[in-house]
Order: C-alpha cells, then structure tokens, then sequence
C-alpha cells in the first residue's frame, strides 16, 4: 500500500527542532521550554515551510512520529518516567509492527496486544493499552493518520489489591532502626507527609513553610502541589539540616563531595537499609510509607476527601486504595450509629 505523506507544517519543523535540541532543552524548566517555541513560532510566521519533495513511502514512520509526540508531550509537562515508559512501550511496537501509521486498524492493534501482553499481568497489559491510546490519539488530533484505531480497545479488568500496611508496631520498629540523622529525618518525613518518591527526591528547603509545616514540591505529571508534615518530622528535619554537609538547597544531600541531591534509587536503598536493620519480615519501601499513612489517617476517623488532598490524588476512588479501614473502626462506628 502506497501512502503519500503530505509537506510537514511549519509546528512539525519547531517540534524537530527542539527534537534535535534535546540536551539543552532538558536543562530548561517547562516556561523556559515554552519560551522557546514561542521563539520559533515568531521567526516561522512570516514563512511558508515545505519539504523539499512529496515523499511516496510504504516503510514504517513510527519512530519519526515518535520524536514529535514524546517532544510535544515533554512541552505538555507529561512528567519525564511516564514519557521514558510510552518511549520504550513505542519502540516494542514499532519493532514488532512494521506498517506506515496511517494504514494501521483496531485489529492490528489487538494483534500486537495478544502476542506482546500474553505473559504480562492486567496492570501491565492495560499500561500498553494507554501508550497506544495516547500515541494515536496524539496522531488523529494533529492530522498525521485519518481516523484513531485505538478507540476500539478495551481496558482489561484488573483484580482489587488490597494494600497491606505497616502495623503500628512494625512502623514504630522501623522507626526505631533509623540511626543517622539523615535516615530518621527520611523516615519521618516520608511517613508524615504521606509523600511519594519523586516528592522526597525533589524537595527544597527554600520551598519549606517551617511555621505551617507545608512544602511546595514538584509531583507527578509535573504539577506543583502541597505537601504537610508532623512536628516531630520537622524537628528531625531541622536537625539533620544543622548537622549534615553541604549547602545545596536540596532538602535531603548525599553524604559525599559534592554533596548532591539525594536521587530515587538513593532513598530507595536507605529505607532498605533501615528495613534490613531492623529484621522486619515485611517488604519495606516507599509506597509501602505512603500506604501505611493513608491506612493510619483512615483509621483516626480522617475524611477521604482530606485524605485524598494530602496525597495528592486527583480522584477520590484513587485514595480508597490506599485507605484501609480496620475492623476496630467499624465495630466502632457502627455500634455508635445504632
């Protein structure tokens, strides 16, 4: 099948462009990154931008059209894991499907799901349903194919987990095996904030607010939000600050020159650290932090609604995941309700 591709437009070229730019342009913050194509934008008005020939193909366009979604979504603020995430789930597609993107169907894509998901669990499986979705979603609204056959696919149904928390007695044992000054400020502050991992890797002390025990940090998707804190985590917090080396602004350093800002992986191995020290027989880690603080507030009778604002959750029914009420509790209000 021959598909003739029409010129590419003048946003196409500004797309490459900041494509081709792609070292520098990580060093920029997303108004910087904006700025920049505003920039583009100004010197192209004037100009009319064609391809220097019509090109008639049938080889597979995908990894082209891949650049110019990953770098229009970078510029949406999609956060930098999820786009690494659709980048590798694209490039399995478009090694497994070689066909020009506009001669694609619905079939050819429950084709490629059948063989490529046969031994992956439902969450994965629907991960590389929503790539495809985004992808040809992005392709049909910027005029690259005719029609989105994504549309047709279905989510798999995936099986309810329930989230097991820390006891009180496996958390307070947790904490009692921090030793450094550093590891208990982490401990804390990652249990009281109720935080993820990205916002513990990219908190600012001048982003702080020490008087109402609140931070702005950079969460997922990229968007700005609120996080709070105990007093006892603010005060470890403070005590590691005085006591640690280094003078980034970064609230957690690495502990060696040049004193960096401690990364994911980072952090991760300090909580297993602390988790191996103190011979718990349970699997600790971040989310597990985050999970045993949604349990924690449930159970002291706190709203969902509120719940769900000091997570971070957009939805409601994202929190009641996280949020495991005890028997205790039910026993309790059900008692008193009658």
């Amino acid at each position: 099948m021959l598909i003739v591709y029409e010129s590419n437009s003048k946003n196409e070229v500004i797309v490459k462009i900041v494509g081709k730019l792609s070292l520098e342009f990580e060093q920029l913050d997303h108004a910087g990154q904006l700025k920049v194509r505003s920039i583009l934008e100004e010197v192209l008005y004037k100009y009319d931008v064609t391809a220097q020939c019509t090109a008639i193909t049938t080889n597979n366009d995908t990894e082209e059209k891949l650049q110019i979604y990953l770098v229009c979504k970078k510029l949406d603020g999609l956060a930098t894991k999820t786009l690494k995430s659709y980048e590798r789930n694209l490039i399995t597609f478009s090694s497994m499907l070689r066909k020009p993107l506009a001669s694609i169907d619905s079939m050819d894509l429950r084709m490629f799901l059948s063989q490529r998901c046969a031994k992956l669990k439902p969450n994965s499986t629907n991960q590389q349903i929503y790539t495809l979705k985004s992808f040809f979603g992005f392709l049909s609204d910027e005029g690259y194919i005719p029609s989105d056959p994504s549309k047709k696919l279905k989510l798999t149904k995936e099986p309810v987990e329930l989230r097991q928390p820390l006891t009180p007695e496996e958390m307070e044992i947790f904490r009692e095996s921090a030793i450094s000054d550093r590891e208990k400020a982490l401990v804390e502050f990652i249990y009281s904030s109720g935080c993820r991992l990205g916002d513990a890797v990219t908190i600012n002390v001048s982003n702080i607010n020490w008087l109402e025990r609140t931070a702005v940090v950079v969460g997922k998707g990229s968007k700005q939000r609120v996080i709070y804190f105990s007093i006892k985590a603010k005060i470890l917090m403070q005590k590691y600050l005085v006591s640690r080396k280094g003078e980034g602004d970064a609230l957690f350093l690495t502990s060696k020159f040049p004193f960096n800002r401690l990364g994911d992986r980072s952090i991760e191995r300090e909580i297993k650290n602390i988790a191996k020290r103190s011979g718990l027989k349970v699997n600790i880690f971040v989310h597990k932090l985050r999970h045993t603080r949604a349990s924690d507030l449930s159970n002291s009778g706190v709203e969902l609604s509120i719940i769900s604002k000091i997570l971070g959750h957009e939805q409601i029914s994202t929190t009641m995941i996280y949020a495991k009420v005890s028997k205790e509790n039910i026993i309790h209000e059900f008692n008193k309700a009658s």
